[in-house]
Parts: structure tokens; sequence; C-alpha cells
């Protein structure tokens, strides 16, 4: 190909000159392609040393050096793969530039042109082929090459990076490079004449990590099911880890809700000449690694994206301190946090901003810049590095925010407020954005009703509605709860309101001592960043409601289930009101987020969120904690929860290991984490304790549970320890938690279920909450959100791979009585298919991966493919998967197999094709050849997915061969039902039998695999169409077989015996044809004279390839009209050189009556219109003698002719050469292993485990 110029500065080094003129070299590398093969000792040590050193050689042998006469520098201009490919580079040279530069007579102009036409040639070889300039630098686009070419990987799997490392095998390290693309792990070395490569899938990784030994200080070990690998000396170990577990993490993504990559295409363009070896790719990973960590920092929005940060000072006026922090600019957002820990930290919204001005430097103050916010708060940053750039950012970032609010203005059509105006109302602590008014009168207007009945939208907390104070009471405790509002008033003077208040260790201490029953709404969703989605998402959630309201599904149906049982003790919750807007908030987040859709323990906490926040906030912090705060807690199989419960182990091991063992052996663990971390403690401790815990979430996350967690187990050691058992356990830590009290609340007293079904055992001692949580911060305060985090990754590949294995098990247990595959081959053949699915997700299919995948759905159900993944499955797996004709035949069992006319078929239907075929006993292998060939060919203009009339033609009773005889429509059916299927009803011997499309008959097959009792005789006969497809089949199923010839020969003779039973089966079919003019709609049967009005024609068409045609429905003429002869000729491979003979070359088939069957299907026909059969290629088409240029879609089939399933098997039971074929044991695991090769590395070798190829000879 051809390379931008690039200068190099030992041209001969390693390099071997095979061709020369005035102003181009064309060079060989040592020991590539020369004619001693591997070059010797000299070959060896240069393709070691490009290997070691990452050279471009090792992909390109071949170069091409432009230089200038009387000059020592040479540009690469061209390199190449093979000889072929740089000789034609090198005669275009020589033929349209050598004549144009000898015309040119300075030494600068030649290398302008050269360069220029060079540089030029890629451009319109780019524009031609659409290929976008990309920001890769050229050093990484050699490694892109490379790496396709080493490994055998598709154009769509893109490279990240690469590094060079060592990979251990056995003990010997093997020095070479390590290429981690998205979906894969690869190694490559080639040591001395010895190449290794190892190739292993994200998705089948157990567990990663990084270790630490005396003899290698730096080692990451990856482990898979079947094997472990060690990789060593890495030069940047670190960056290399974090990128692999941020990979790894994509992949368990894609598992678990079957999401693939997408690149981020927004990035800043990289600048020219980069020196970094690094992908776009990779700049997109590492921004949204950082992006991750700015928004679980500051709590923001999902989609906001870190666009850059810088060190700075804040002037923070509550201590008169300039605070040394970092500056974080996002599209929305401005944050700050301060080097030390909890020592404050900063969000401003873009939208509350109001100016951004640069102020005056001085000597104290330098490169400062002042943001004014709408509630009248101005920040001072200072020491800003490139100030001018950044103001310009933020200006930009500014505009956009501006014109979002206006055109969001426009769609609400609320212009009753200017941009500087700040709304407020008596207890407000929260300064919102001019679109969402929080007036007093609009809390009045917003009562609109949405569901058509007296029950309106909540528009205030549930708690102001039912708390039973009287005006005249007060008491201590009411006297403290004062004083706690007090104090943050106090507070919100100091260090300011709202959203953009300064956060400090002292907001955090006022949360741990309890937030006031008033505040508490407000705080939560201030706290918790639920307060920016809203403000952003203003008439979302009213949009939402209206819109799910009346719809039902599996997840309304659980929400109704579970109503009832959310604090049903509280008197919110004991009537109408508080359920339906539960009931609402539930199903517009079901609706929102139909991946998590509705888990048991979300209507817990619904319920009280909507006790303190109005319905929409309640909303809005269900949002929060579902998709930010507890991410994967709230799916199907409770993923994040299972997560944190195996970093809860780790902690109790690492915290309170004397108690470890012992909740390891009663099982506690598991059982305790699920229930308290789903439900943040509020079904297990009393209310007016638990929200406590839950205003300490809001504020610090995840870790307030982890801390509590061991705490309860650290206050309770020496009773757990003498527990006999898990139910003893439980109780103790039942009993403890109940006893755990608020003595500041001031809510009545509320039930608790553990205090109602406790046991007479004597009360525990009471436990105060306020206690309990600073005792929980002053053990185990250590714990670090980033420690979670990482822990979190370690545990999600554990229990996202178990929740694989435990799927894979339950498959492999329902379907194992249902086919003669073993336990071990059928859980290999479920790792193939998923992995046919998973490729096709980052690969690319012919349809959504999305709707091949319901999680919903039984476990058989759950992965789907589709026609296109199929015909790869059934070239590599089935023992019919072979010669001209496999796409035909992969096209004709999918249409079997899939019961539900989806175009999907499923893991279970995909197991009963592959066990008859492979294991069922010859009957039932001929039996599926049978069906497959008795189905009836697709239409090529079919609109709808099935028609009736195809179905009736093939699918009646057995006793009626003539098929097209029986079609009756019924008038008013005869556009179709709502379906799409016409109904077609036919009265028969053995009585009235209704006949819909192919799903019935295909269903009744299925049934036909459960039951092998079941009766041949109700298989639908063969008509001659169908006939002649099967036998091409037949003669395509044996061109790689050894027998060839044999099998050729026994197939010729069944062919000409069933032909001649078809002969004889007709003067039978007169009597039973009369019988069945009896039906429901006269059908007039007089030879082959139909009525108009009962004519259905269909053009069938072969969508693979020109070959015999089943056209049962063309050219049956109303009067009478005789049908054409056929003459059917040799259609085997010519490669056999059996001549046109092959079918009459056997003494049985020699005689007169087996020859005139074979040739003149139909007796009295007219010689001149006689049908020939001609070989095109390697298949057969039916044309007119007297019309050669004729479709075969034009041609006629005899009517009358058919045969039975039965007749087909005594046929074929008279060859044994086909009998041993169809007998020939299959085995399994071999295809199994070498198609899981064959998909993993492009081409069939003998390793199984891990896709590795050994060391191999190079």
């Amino acid at each position: 190909m051809w390379v931008n110029p690039e200068e190099v500065l030992l041209a001969n080094a390693l390099w071997i000159t095979e061709r020369a003129n005035p102003y181009f070299i064309l060079q060989r590398r040592k020991g590539h392609g020369g004619d001693g093969g591997s070059g010797g000792l000299a070959g060896l040590l240069v393709g070691t040393l490009d290997v070691v050193l990452d050279s471009s050689a090792r992909v390109a042998p071949y170069r091409i050096l432009y230089q200038a006469p009387d000059s020592m520098i040479y540009w690469t201009i061209a390199c190449g793969c093979s000889r072929k490919e740089i000789t034609e580079h090198w005669e275009w040279l020589e033929q349209n530039l050598l004549q144009t530069l000898s015309i040119f007579e300075n030494e600068n102009d030649i290398n302008t042109f050269v360069r220029g036409k060079i540089q030029g040639i890629i451009a319109e070889y780019n524009k031609i082929n659409g290929i976008k300039e990309d920001d890769d630098t050229e050093k990484f686009k050699e490694a892109i090459v490379k790496f396709h070419k080493l490994f055998g990987m598709p154009e769509e799997e893109k490279l990240v990076n690469y590094y060079s490392c060592s990979y251990w095998k056995g003990k010997v390290p093997r020095q070479g490079w390590m290429y981690l693309s998205i979906n894969h792990l690869c190694f490559y070395s080639f040591l001395m004449g010895r190449e290794a490569k190892l190739v292993i899938r994200w998705v089948d990784i157990i567990q990663l990590e990084k270790n630490a030994t005396l003899l290698l200080p730096n080692v990451i070990k990856v482990s898979t099911r079947s094997s472990q690998h060690f990789f060593s000396v890495f030069l940047n170990i670190n960056e290399t880890f974090k990128l692999m577990e941020q990979l790894a993490n994509i992949a368990m993504r894609q598992l678990l809700d079957n999401e693939g990559f997408e690149q981020d295409r927004s990035l800043p363009r990289l600048k020219k000449k980069s020196p970094k070896k690094v992908s776009a790719l990779k700049r997109d990973l590492d921004a949204r690694a950082k992006s991750e960590r700015y928004r679980a920092l500051f709590r923001l929005p999902k989609n906001e994206k870190l666009d850059g940060h810088t060190d700075c000072t804040l002037w923070t006026p509550f201590n008169k301190m300039h605070i040394l922090g970092q500056m974080f600019v996002s599209t929305n957002y401005i944050c700050f946090t301060s080097k030390e820990e909890l020592l404050c930290s900063l969000i401003i919204p873009l939208r509350e901003v109001t100016i951004v001005e640069k102020a005056d430097s001085s000597s104290v103050l330098p490169s400062p810049l002042s943001i004014s916010t709408k509630n009248r708060m101005t920040f001072l940053f200072a020491n800003l590095k490139d100030r001018d750039f950044l103001v310009q950012r933020i200006s930009d970032f500014l505009q956009q925010t501006t014109l979002k609010i206006y055109s969001e203005k426009e769609i609400s059509g609320s212009y009753n407020s200017s941009d500087d105006e700040v709304y407020s109302r008596t207890s407000s602590i929260i300064s919102s954005s001019p679109q969402r008014s929080l007036s007093s009168e609009a809390d009045g207007e917003r009562q609109f009703n949405l569901n058509g009945n007296s029950i309106p939208t909540v528009t205030q907390a549930l708690m102001t509605m039912y708390r039973r104070r009287s005006p005249e009471e007060f008491n201590p405790k009411l006297a403290k709860e004062f004083l706690k509002e007090q104090a943050w008033k106090i507070h919100f003077a100091e260090y300011g309101q709202g959203v953009c208040m300064y956060r400090t260790e002292k907001t955090r201490d006022l949360v741990l001592k309890g937030i006031p029953e008033s505040m508490r709404g407000e705080l939560w969703l201030l706290l918790s960043g639920a307060i920016n989605e809203m403000a952003t998402h203003a008439g979302y959630y009213e949009d939402l409601v209206e819109k799910s309201m009346g719809k039902y599904n599996l997840a309304t149906e659980e929400i109704e289930r579970d109503l009832h049982r959310s604090l049903p003790e509280h008197p919110a919750f004991q009537n109408e009101m508080g359920i339906a807007a539960l009931r609402r908030v539930l199903t517009a987040y079901a609706f929102r987020n139909p991946n998590i859709g509705y888990c048991q323990a979300m209507n817990i906490v619904t319920s009280v969120l909507l006790l303190y926040a109005k319905e929409e906030e309640a909303f809005w912090l269900l949002v929060a904690l579902c998709e930010r705060m507890l991410p994967d807690y709230y799916n199907t199989r409770v993923v994040g929860a299972l997560v944190d419960q195996g970093v809860f182990e780790e902690l109790a091991r690492d915290y309170v290991p004397q108690l470890y063992d012992c909740m390891q052996d009663l099982g506690v663990i598991s059982t305790i984490s699920l229930s308290w971390f789903l439900t943040l403690f509020l079904s297990v401790m009393p209310f007016e304790s638990a929200v406590v815990v839950v205003d300490c979430f809001f504020c610090e996350g995840i870790k307030v549970i982890f801390q509590l967690a061991l705490a309860v187990l650290d206050a309770n050691v020496d009773k757990l320890l003498n527990c006999k058992d898990d139910g003893e356990a439980m109780t103790v830590l039942g009993r403890y938690l109940d006893s755990v009290t608020n003595k500041d609340s001031t809510l009545p007293p509320i039930p608790h279920l553990h205090s109602l079904l406790s046991d007479d055992v004597g009360p525990h001692p009471e436990v105060d909450i306020f206690r309990l949580i600073r005792t929980s911060y002053e053990k185990f305060g250590s714990i670090r959100a980033d420690l979670i985090e990482q822990m979190r990754f370690k545990q999600r590949l554990k229990v996202i791979q178990t929740l694989e294995d435990t799927t894979k098990r339950n498959v492999v247990r329902t379907i194992v009585t249902e086919t003669s595959f073993t336990i071990d081959e059928l859980e290999e053949l479920y790792a193939l298919f998923k992995a046919e699915h998973l490729t096709s997700c980052y690969w690319g299919g012919t349809s959504n991966a999305i709707d091949r995948h319901d999680p919903s759905l039984p476990y058989l159900e759950q992965y789907r493919i589709d026609f296109e993944q199929f015909k790869g499955m059934f070239a590599l797996l089935f023992p019919w998967g072979c010669g001209t004709h496999s796409d035909v035949l992969a096209a004709r069992l999918f249409r079997l197999l899939d019961e539900n006319g989806d175009s999907l078929i499923n893991f279970r239907e995909f197991v009963s094709g592959l066990s008859a075929a492979c294991h069922g006993d010859l009957t039932e292998k001929l039996k599926l050849l049978y069906k497959m060939h008795v189905l009836p060919d697709p239409s090529s203009d079919q609109e709808e997915p099935d028609s009736a009339f195809e179905a009736t033609q093939y699918f009646f009773e057995d006793i009626t061969p003539e098929c097209t005889h029986v079609v009756g429509v019924d008038s008013k059916n005869k556009h179709g039902s709502d379906e799409g299927f016409v109904s077609v009803s036919v009265k028969t011997e053995k009585g009235k039998k209704n006949s819909q499309d192919n799903r019935n008959y295909l269903r009744m097959w299925s049934q036909e695999n459960k039951s092998k009792a079941k009766n041949a005789k109700d298989l639908p006969k063969l008509n001659q169409g169908q006939f002649i497809e099967l036998c091409k089949t037949m003669y395509n199923m044996f061109s790689e077989d050894p027998n060839e010839q044999d099998l050729y020969h026994a197939t010729a003779a069944v062919t000409s015996l069933l032909l001649e039973i078809g002969e004889v089966g007709k003067l039978f079919s007169v009597q039973p044809i009369k019988e069945a003019e009896s039906s429901s709609k006269s059908i007039q049967n007089s030879g082959l004279q139909k009525k108009d009005n009962q004519l259905y024609h269909i053009e069938h068409r072969d969508p693979f390839q020109g070959g015999f045609l089943a056209d049962d429905e063309e050219n049956i003429c109303g009067d009478g009209t005789q049908m054409e002869d056929i003459k059917l000729e040799d259609s085997s491979p010519r490669d056999n050189g059996a001549g046109s003979s092959m079918l009459i070359s056997d003494d049985d088939t020699k005689d007169d009556s087996s020859m005139s069957s074979y040739s003149v299907l139909s007796a009295g026909s007219h010689e001149e219109e006689k049908l020939h059969c001609e070989d095109i290629g390697e298949d057969t088409v039916l044309v007119r003698s007297n019309n050669p240029a004729s479709l075969p879609g034009s041609t006629s089939i005899d009517r009358d002719w058919a045969i039975t399933f039965e007749q087909f098997l005594a046929s074929l039971l008279t060859e044994s050469a086909l009998v041993r074929y169809f007998d020939k044991p299959v085995c399994m695991m071999a295809r199994i292993t070498n198609a899981k090769n064959i998909r993993m590395m492009g081409k069939p070798i003998t390793s199984a485990s891990d896709y590795e190829i050994s060391a191999m000879s190079g």
C-alpha cells in the first residue's frame, strides 16, 4: 500500500535491494520471502528482532524508497505484504513518474512533486473507498494491520492498544506483544523460528488480577474457565491493567444487558505528528473512565462528559482562605474539589450561571476568574494556568445551555420568567432554574388529573398530609427537631444554599446527626444529584405517566401485586391516594427503563421516597438510586446486589476476621446482605431509624451501607460465634436490628414486621441509630469509594460468569432428556450458540441483536440466531453441511426449525435439528431430510409471513396426492385474516380438517420429537418438484465423501425406483379424489380442469441458486391442457467422471420399465413440448426444448405424481451404501472444537483451550 512519505535513516540495514533506478529502490527484508526460505540464521535473528522491537517489517517485508539524486536522504513511499503487491506499485512508478521526474532541474521541486503525488494517491484511494481520515498515528495503523493479519480478525474488530510483555508458557517466558481489542485479548511471539499465539475473548474471563511475587514484581494473571495465563515485564503495568479492566467491564456489560460498544466520535482530534502510539479508541476509553469518575464524585447525570480539568484555588468566604484543588469543566457543569479530602467541594450547573468574567491579576491573586449565579452567589477561582482557553470553553458551553433552555421554553410555552429571576418558597432550600417555578401558586395549579379518575397526581410529600401534630403540642423531641432546623438554616446562611452551596465536612456531620423531617426530601434531592436531572427534564415525568397509564405488561402486573405490601403499617399507604402515587411512580420508571422494569424492593424504597418528596421528586430520586447510586441492583438478576454481597464478604474477611469463617460456614452473609442492601435497611430496621440510614446513603453513597453492615456484625460477634445454624444467626441479627431506635424522631411509633413476629424472648437492649452510625465511621471509616469500585470490578466478573454458568446448567438440565447429546456436548453447543449471538453483536448481523436477546424469556429462548448465523453454524456442525447445496439445505432446515415463524431460532430448536441429524437413527435422519423438502418454497415476492395456500398444497391428507385439486377458498377470507393467513377447509375420508399455515405442521413435528411413537403416515406426501429438490440435495451431500461413487450409484437406483413407484401411485389416486369433492366449498375435479376463481398462482424462485423448482401452481389451464413430458439428465458434479449415464449405470435400473419411468413421467404429452434437463455450471435447470430462453419458473411439473415417506424409506433401505452413510456415527466434540477454532482464528486448529496455538515451527 502507498504510505505517507517517511524519512529513513539507514536504507540498507537489514534490507536487500532487489530493483533500483535513479529515483526509486525496491527492497526486501532479510529473512523474508527469499529463495532460501527463512534465510537461515540471519532470517531467524531478523524475524525475532522485528517482533521484539515491534518492527513494521514484520507486517510489510517489502518496501519502496524514494531518493533524490545526489542526496543521502531516503523516504519510504510504499510497502507491501507480498512481492505481487509491491511489484504493481513499482511498475506504476516506472510508467507514470520516471519520465516526468527527469524534466525537473531542482532537487527540492522533485521532492515536493513526489511527496505531493503519493499523498494525492492516498487521498484519492481513501475517497473512492469511503475511508475517513482518522486520528490514529501511522505507527498505530501499522499495528492494526499486523493485528488483523496475525489473528485473522475481521475489520470490524477494533484494536485499542498493544504492549510489549512476556507470556509465561509453562516455566518459560516468551517475549512478544499483547494486543488488546474491544472483544479479545491476544498475544503473539516469534522467537528463533518458533511462534506462539493466544486469543482469549473478554467474555470468557472469570478473573483478572495484578499480582506481585518475589521473582516477578509485576504479573497480570488472566483466568478463564479452563486455564490460567500469566503476563509480565510490562513497561507500564498500571496503564495496561486499567485498560484490561475497562475492556473486561465492557464485555460483562454486554453479557448482562446485550449492550454493544459504540465508539464516541465527538472526541477532539489529535494533533498531527503526535509521537504517542495511542489510538482514537484508547483515548475514547480513557475519556470514558475519567468521565465516570467525575460523575461519581459529583453525582451528575449519566450522560455528562468531562471536557477537561485544571489545578486552581478557590476563595472560600466561610473561612477566608484560598483552597488548593481542581476545577472540572463539562458540558453542563463547573465543579471543584479540594486536594484535601472533605475540605470543600462545589457544583455549579451552567443553567444557574449568569456572569463569567476575568478579574485583574495581582501577585496575591494571579489569573483570577469570577463566576456569578442566579441566587446571587459569586465564586472566585485563581491560579488558573490557561485562563483564556478555559473562559472560551465555558462561554461555548454557556451558549449551548442558554439555547437549550430557550428551546425548552418554546416547547413548553413558559415565557413567564426572565433569566435572572430567582424563585423561592417559604421552606425551599433549592435554587431552581428558570423553567421550573416552585411558587406556592404553581403547587396548586399542578394538581392535574392524569388517570381519568378522581385521584390527582400528588404535589406534596405524603408525610405532610399524615403528620399527626396539634398546633399547641410541644415536647423535647420537637425542641430538638427545631434546633436541627435552625442548625441547617445557619449552615445555609454561612455556606450558601441550593445546588451551588459549598459542601464541606460540616455538611456531612449535619447529615449524620439526622436531617430534619421538613427538609429531608429536598436535601435528598440535593445530595443525590437528582435535582439536576429534574431541572433539565421539565415535564418529562408527566409525559411518562400519561404514556404509561392503561398499559399492561409483566412489570405492571408485579407492581400491582406488591402495592399493598409497601409500608402497609404507615397510614399514608392505607388509602388510595398513597397507593395510586406509588403505582404511578413505579409504572413510569418501568416504562422509562424496560431493562430494569420492576424489581421487588423497589416498592419499599419508593414508598419511603414518596413520604418525604413530591411525586415527581420521588421519581427522580428513584432514577438516581437505580441508575447511578445502586447500579444493576434492581435488574432481573439483582446483579449489583450480588456483586456488593461479594464485596461485603471481602470486607468482612478484612475487618472482622474472627467472624468471617463462622459466617461462611453458616452461610449467613449471602442471606443478610441481599435484604439489607436492596432495601437500604428499610425492611429490617424500624422505620424512623432506617430513614436516618437513607439520609447518610444519599450523602455518602454505598460506603455507608457497608460500614453499617460491618458495625452490626461487629456488635454481635460473641453471639454469632455461638450460633449453631443460620436460623439462629438470623434471629440474633434480626432482634438486634429491631432494637435500633431513633430517640429524636417526632413521628408516632410504627410497629415493625420483625418485632411483630419475634418470639417470647426478652427484648434486646435499645441501640441508638446515631451512635451506631458514629461507631461505623470510627471503626470502618477507612473504607473508600475507589476501593469499593475496585472490589466491585473483581466481583462483577465472578458474579456474571457464575450467572452465565448457572444459566447454561439450567438449559442443559432442561434439554438433556430431549436429545441424544451428552451433557458435555450440550454445554459446549450452548457456549458456541451464545458466542455466535455475541459475535454478531460486535461484528454485525442481519437482524437487531436486541431483538434476538430477551432476558425475560425462559433460559432456552433467551438467545436466538437469525438465518445468516445459522448458515455458518450449519456448515460447521451439521454432517450434511458440505457441497454447493449447503446454503439451500441450511435455508430449508432453518424454515423447518423456526416453529413460530419469526425468522429466529432458539437453542432448543437448534439442538432438536442437530440431534436428529447427528445422533438420530436411520429413520430419524431420513425423516428430517424428508421434512426439510416437504415444506413449500418461499415465494420471492411474498409480502406476508406465510400463505395458507402454500400450506394446503403440501400439507394435505395422505389420501390426496393431487394437492392442487383440493384448494377451497372461502370467499370472505379471500384477502386473508388479521394475521395474514387464508382459511382453507377440505373434507377427506378421515373427516374434516382445518388446514393452516406452516406453523401448525412445524408444531406437529416438534411434538413428534418428544414422542417417538408418532406414526410416519401423518407426514405429508412429497410431490414431484419437492422430490427433484431432494434428489439434488442427496447428490450434493455426497460430494466430499470418500465413498462418493458408490453413493451416487445407490442414489441413482433409489431415484429410479421412487420415480416408478410415483408413476404406479397415480393409478390409485382417482377414487380418493372423488371422495374429497364433498368439501364445504365445491371443488371441480375433471382431469386437470378448475374454475378460474379457484386458481392461485405462486411463482417459486430458488433464492440461493438456479435449480429444480417445485413449481406446483403454474400452467394449470382451465381447458384441460395436458402436462408436458419431462426428461431428467444427470445432475451430479462433473469431477466424478461418471457422465450422463450415471443414474442408469446399475444393472437393476437398466430394464425398459425403469428407463421409461425415469425419462418420461407423463404419458400422452406432446413430444415437441418435452422438457429437457440442461446442466448449467453445477446446477440443473428445466427448460423447454422448443424455447431454450424460457425461465425455470415457467416449467410444469406432473401434478399427479407423489410419494410417501414410507416409500422413500423403504426404497433407500434397499441400498447398503446409503444405509451405511446415514447410519455413520458423528463425532460431535471434534466438530464443536473445530467450529470454535474456526470461529476465532479463521482456520481449523487442533487445540480447544482458549483457542490457543501452541508453539509451532515458524
